[in-house]
């Protein structure tokens, strides 16, 4: 056993929970597709069901998406009308979906 076999790839316990994940959101793909959302989409929108209200940096929080992923996503479900986003009344730097 040389010194790098703990770097390999197959020893690495990220790379099967990686594969794992591909498989589950694979699983979902077709389902999505006949809603028009992507497994990232569905999740956000599975987050806005159960918090009705919550602003886009908690809503990155709970996804471990940054803004730059996220935006994106909730610009493509505001487009297609699942979703709003506003400023919050009590800090106009807080938007709220």
């Amino acid at each position: 056993m040389d010194k790098y076999d703990a770097l390999r790839l197959e020893n690495q316990i990220c790379f099967p929970l990686y594969a794992a994940s591909r498989e589950i959101i694979k699983k979902y793909t077709p389902y999505l597709r006949e809603l028009d959302l992507t497994y990232t989409q569905y999740i956000a929108l599975m987050v806005l069901w159960q918090e009705k209200e919550i602003s886009v940096k908690e809503l990155g929080a709970r996804l471990f998406l940054d803004s730059g992923t996220l935006t994106p996503v909730l610009k493509s479900l505001e487009d297609k009308g699942c979703v709003r986003r506003r400023r919050s009344t009590d800090d106009e730097r807080v938007v709220i979906v």
